[in-house]
């Protein structure tokens, strides 16, 4: 996909008018960004509105001591950095490409225009910061309530949130590695995890990503209320 294709047909591109998008275009770059790199780096000056064109991030906070903890999985089509950038601050978490990533850079000139003139940009904003907002908390009930196979379970759900990424489709291009990096789980216990939820119905391993068959199914296992299949 070109960085152009990608900005017409996201979510908030959509409610732009022609002239607006214009102007977007015309002030976006792209990087590449090779696998195991950062995208942003914790502590660094936000400066830019971040999209993923093609690719696997994930954001995660780490500790002097070397250990680290992911925050949220980023897809492609996603877009993240609206709060920090706001805020005029500092990047408070790493984003780092798990593949190599082509990545869409919207400077904050170019952001902070739409903030004063798109009533739908600000309606968008609105809702994925919502949006974000409930992920962080479904995040934090999973490292206090579910077993790794809840978690497995509940990070390929959130894959799926229509807020953060548009329409992803029942293939994932995902290796084990990569889910257990987004799952704060080994690779071995991700692949134990999805043994049970293929044997459960509810996705297909390929020989590489995942088919997912019963989305709702995964959402319910990943519910430390909701009875398991």
């Amino acid at each position: 996909m070109l960085l152009r294709d990608m900005l017409e047909t996201a979510y908030w591109g959509r409610g732009l008018s022609p002239r607006e998008m214009q102007r977007v275009q015309a002030s976006c770059l792209e990087r590449v960004v090779p696998a195991r790199q950062p995208i942003v780096r914790c502590g660094e000056q936000a400066q830019h509105w971040v999209g993923l064109i093609s690719g696997l991030g994930c954001m995660s906070v780490g500790h002097a001591d070397g250990r680290q903890t992911a925050l949220l999985g980023v897809a492609s089509g996603a877009w993240f950095g609206e709060g920090t950038l706001i805020k005029r601050g500092h990047w408070q978490y790493e984003a780092t490409a798990l593949r190599e990533c082509r990545v869409a850079l919207m400077p904050r000139a170019c952001f902070e225009w739409l903030r004063e003139t798109s009533i739908p940009f600000n309606h968008y904003l609105q809702h994925l910061m919502g949006a974000r907002m409930g992920s962080f908390i479904a995040q934090l009930c999973q490292d206090r309530l579910l077993d790794y196979t809840e978690r497995v379970a509940r990070s390929i759900a959130s894959l799926y949130s229509p807020e953060l990424y548009p329409e992803p489709g029942p293939y994932l291009d995902l290796l084990q590695t990569e889910l257990g990096l987004l799952a704060g789980v080994s690779r071995q216990r991700a692949n134990l995890a999805l043994n049970t939820l293929e044997q459960a119905g509810l996705l297909r391993r390929e020989r590489r990503g995942i088919q997912v068959l019963a989305l709702d199914g995964l959402r319910r296992y990943a519910s430390p209320r909701a009875p398991k299949p």
